[in-house]
């Protein structure tokens, strides 16, 4: 795949990242350090704190685009720093606590109280417990080593299991304005629980082997960016999430494997944002034409290309209000094109000029809508609309659907009790809905779909609420019900829209789950949990692993170390 791409475009690639890069690097700015290296979305107690301060109007953060650079985060965290008076006791610990792990964006290596090094090298390098890893800075390069470690275990009525894994993080910065990061980790389940038709939010993976019943299975993920003090442009391989909500998004819900891609974020303006990927998936439909027996009587199966192309508008017309649009395109067998690499096009359009009128095997065109409001102190409301087909006529004949799926919902945080936040949210997804009729342009990689995870013709109602007594304890009670409709094959034309939504439950899940975890270093924890589910409907055989089958009480609990 690689010989192929480079045949197709290594000149366009090149020059733009070249041109990017060095505007990038000769261009003077204002801010000192101005790298971009993305802070993975799994680390969530941190994402959630950020969450509240900016629902406390403490920062104006756009949460509808995940994960932010660690730049982004520092400078978030210093802004709390400067009005800290305004949060309560366990806010300014836990802003102290989120800071002392972003000392390196700050330029430095220097020991604080508090720290626990196991050995240091004055303020240039040390390898400490507290925080963990092994940090490195000079006026040159900076650089973090942390370890990845973690096991969680399971048990049930049905069986007992456990998911384990290792690796290592490492992120680091080179001058001004390169960033580079890598992580690497070995999963294994001992019962498979992850898997692409299972309709869970674990973060998928392909298998590299069978254990028995279970899977093993690596993630690596990592990338070379150049920012400046406006944006940033990069290459990289990881996940991303786009849209608002608690419990799962419905334009890009970061759970697929990651793929590798080129990024672009800018923010010029304190009222205007953009983002922009061009992806490169795993189809997984065999090309036939390309695939090839071995010397050695091995038949090698090679996929069709498969590409993503979107970008996002985001508009701050007052402050904690982000309205943001925008569109995408899975696309395949035109090689990588270039109109797909301009980033501020309306794809679909595109789509018409590549393939003429009267052509009815085109590309697979998406359009978003977001609104997050925390207008209204400690009250964050928000929905998200994502168009897969849109006509403005079926809102209002008959029985025709649109193709679309909508979230909806609030967060009230710190008030009227402080330490509390109460959620509450509802997705709906029409039938059809990340479908498409062409193996190769399906809104999916390596068979993950990558939006919503209960995927097309599904609703499903949250709530939750969290208590954090102290710094690092936090507590959460949540509610889910989950429905599936019928399982309907994409179908062209009058008969896709007159689809019902939903005429029969086909799966159901009711869950009540109560969480505790207490985070013991900056990216360390210890948790455990109780989850009553009851799963039913003729298709639940096939959405979710035979461990949680009917009526269950699964105890778990487990630790982690890097996220």
């Amino acid at each position: 795949m690689l010989r192929s791409i480079q045949k197709r475009f290594p000149k366009k690639i090149l020059w733009v990242l070249w041109v990017l890069c060095v505007s990038g690097l000769t261009h003077s700015y204002d801010t000192v350090y101005a790298q971009d290296v993305p802070e993975h979305i799994s680390w969530t107690t941190l994402y959630e704190f950020l969450d509240e301060l900016a629902s406390a109007q403490v920062i104006d953060l756009n949460t509808s685009v995940k994960p932010y650079s660690r730049k982004l985060i520092m400078q978030k965290l210093l802004e709390a720093q400067s009005v800290q008076d305004k949060l309560s006791t366990r806010m300014r610990g836990e802003l102290k606590f989120y800071l002392r792990h972003f000392q390196l964006e700050q330029g430095t290596n220097e020991r604080r109280p508090g720290d626990i090094d196991l050995l240091r090298d004055r303020d240039r390098a040390s390898a400490s417990f507290y925080p963990t890893g092994i940090f490195y800075a000079d006026s040159l390069f900076r650089l973090g080593v942390t370890p990845v470690l973690g096991l969680q275990y399971f048990s049930n009525e049905n069986e007992s299991f456990y998911h384990r894994w290792h690796g290592i993080n490492a992120f680091g910065y080179i001058g001004e304005h390169v960033g580079v990061y890598a992580s690497l980790r070995d999963n294994q389940e001992n019962v498979q629980i992850t898997r692409p038709e299972y309709l869970n939010q674990r973060f998928g993976a392909p298998a590299k082997g069978a254990v028995g019943g279970g899977k093993d299975y690596s993630e690596t993920r990592g990338g070379i960016t150049v920012g400046w003090d406006w944006g940033s442009v990069g290459i990289m391989k990881d996940h991303f999430q786009w849209g608002s909500g608690y419990n799962g998004t419905n334009i890009f819900s970061g759970r697929f494997p990651s793929p590798g891609q080129l990024k672009l974020h800018l923010a010029p303006t304190n009222w205007f944002e953009f983002n922009y990927v061009h992806a490169w998936l795993v189809s997984e439909v065999l090309d036939s034409t390309r695939s090839y027996n071995t010397s050695d009587g091995v038949f090698r199966e090679v996929f069709h290309d498969k590409y993503l192309a979107a970008n996002l508008f985001t508009f701050k017309p007052l402050r904690q209000l982000h309205v943001s649009f925008g569109n995408s395109i899975v696309y395949s067998d035109i090689g990588v094109q270039a109109a797909y690499l301009v980033p501020f096009l309306f794809y679909k359009s595109v789509d018409h000029t590549l393939n003429a009128a009267g052509n009815k095997t085109g590309q697979n065109a998406q359009m978003f809508l977001d609104i997050s409001s925390r207008n209204i102190r400690h009250l964050h409301l928000f929905t998200t609309i994502f168009f897969d087909e849109l006509n403005t006529r079926r809102f209002t004949e008959g029985d025709d659907n649109n193709f679309f799926s909508i979230k909806a919902g609030a967060q009230l945080s710190n008030w009227p009790l402080r330490n509390v936040i109460v959620r509450g949210e509802y997705t709906r997804t029409n039938p059809m809905t990340y479908k498409h009729n062409l193996e190769t342009t399906t809104f999916e990689t390596n068979s993950f779909v990558l939006g919503h995870y209960l995927r097309d013709n599904s609703d499903e109602m949250y709530a939750s609420v969290i208590v954090k007594p102290f710094r690092g304890l936090r507590l959460q009670a949540e509610f889910t019900n989950a429905r599936k409709g019928p399982d309907v094959t994409y179908i062209r034309g009058t008969d896709a829209i007159k689809v019902p939504f939903m005429e029969e439950v086909r799966f159901e899940m009711q869950s009540i789950r109560f969480e505790a975890g207490y985070e013991v270093t900056h990216n360390g924890r210890v948790f455990a949990a109780v989850n009553l589910r009851d799963v039913s409907g003729p298709d639940a055989a096939a959405y979710v692993p035979n461990v949680y089958l009917g009526k269950t009480t699964t105890l778990s609990g487990g630790f982690q170390i890097g996220f």
